[in-house]
Formats: structure tokens, sequence, C-alpha cells
């Protein structure tokens, strides 16, 4: 791991995926945009560039290539499927569904967003998903947040992919939302097995919001060059 790395906070965890060159690579970036785009046309374009700008910042700076990645956009409503997980390989769709958000992110619309033990807000960043395990909600999958100030409290928080009763459609009809975690992006128990599954043992997760703060702050959307790098200035 590079020093580089690890001031980008970036832990990795889980087993080393298969690699795949062409997705480590700065010319793979847009025909991978493309295909994902056409698989998923409900996901906001600029929300995609950018959760794959931040995971091409993790390969560049060392990270194990994934086979697949899940996008979260907290600027939609709790009661739209905010949550895609696609395959890298297959630039293929393989789930658009509700994931819920922090009791104290928001109601209906997140908006606040937090890396603080016991703050019950969900994180926004780059995640690294780690291992499955059986707990209080059943199966479920650890994270690693990647980030820096932003989101490398996770696994201390015990913020998880878990299965919720209260990630149902139907309440949107009685309360106007669906129910709120204590921080975790809870999901349908309907779909939990499926997605711990496909993420666990080390794929990358993306949280997104237009918060500006954390847009200009980013390592990962900011990318700074690796060690020894020259960066060319733009005429």
């Amino acid at each position: 791991m590079t020093n580089s790395l690890r001031r980008l906070g970036l832990t990795l965890t889980g087993l080393c995926l298969l690699a795949s060159p062409w997705l480590a690579t700065a010319s793979a970036a847009q025909p991978l945009f493309d295909g994902l785009s056409r698989a998923a046309p409900g996901l906001d374009r600029q929300v995609l560039e950018q959760a794959l700008v931040a995971m091409q910042c993790a390969l560049k700076h060392g990270a194990e290539p994934a086979q697949r990645l899940a996008v979260i956009d907290y600027a939609q409503p709790s009661t739209a499927r905010r949550l895609w997980i696609f395959d890298l390989q297959k630039q293929s769709l393989l789930l658009s569904d509700l994931v819920a958000h922090g009791r104290h992110s928001g109601e209906n619309f997140a908006t606040r967003f937090s890396n603080t033990q016991d703050s019950y807000q969900s994180s926004l960043g780059l995640f690294r998903a780690a291992e499955s395990y059986s707990g209080k909600h059943g199966y479920s999958l650890r994270m690693d947040g990647l980030e820096a100030g932003v989101n490398d409290r996770a696994r201390a928080r015990a913020i998880v992919i878990h299965a919720a009763s209260y990630v149902d459609p139907r309440l949107a009809k009685t309360q106007g939302r669906i129910g709120r975690s204590l921080g975790c992006p809870a999901v349908r128990p309907e779909v939990a097995r499926m997605v711990v599954d496909q993420l666990k043992g080390g794929q990358f997760i993306f949280a997104w919001y237009p918060d500006q703060d954390w847009l200009q702050s980013s390592a990962y959307l900011n990318c700074p060059p690796r060690k020894g790098e020259t960066v060319v200035a733009q005429r």
C-alpha cells in the first residue's frame, strides 16, 4: 500500500477480486460510463460519473479492482428506487431498489450526513463492502468507509447493510416516506440476501448527495496524483 493511498484513508478489506485491466485504466472510463448509463437510465448521469471517478481514484492508488459497484443517490426521496447495483464487467444492472437513510438525516429526503458515533445519520462517499455476518437483523454486510473524516468510522458505528421490514413502499401511503434506520443503508427483506451476496468481499459502494463541502474536499472526487506522478497543466 502506497503512502498516498494511506493518506486517502483507503482500507483494503476482503478478498482480492478478479483483476480487470480495462477497469483500471483511464481509457476504459468512458465506455464503462456509457454502458452503465444505458443499463440504468433512471440514475442521474452526474451521480454515476462521480461514482466512477471515485472508484477510478481508488484503483489508481492501488486498490484491487472490483466486479460490482453499488450507487446510492440520497438526493432522491426514500420512496424512490435510489439504490443501483451494477456488474462492471458485463456493464449490466443487477438491481434497482429502495434503501433507507438515517432517522436524523431527514424525513422523506436525506439532507444531513455524519461520520459521528450515535448521530443516527447516513454517511456519504466511497466505501468498500467487507464481510457478511449473521446479526440481530439477520444476514448482513459490514462496510469500511474509505474517506477520512467523512465515512471512515462506518465500521465503528456499525453502519452495515441489513434487511429491515420498514423499507416498505406501502408506508409511503400512510407516512409519506419509508422507515428510517440508525444510519445504515437498510434494504427490503426480499432483496437483502441478494444485495449482501453481490457486494460482499470487497465491492465498491458509493453514496452521493450534492453537499458542496464534501464535493469540493473529497480526496476521491478530487483525486491527488500518485507519488512521483507528473501533472501536466491543461492549456
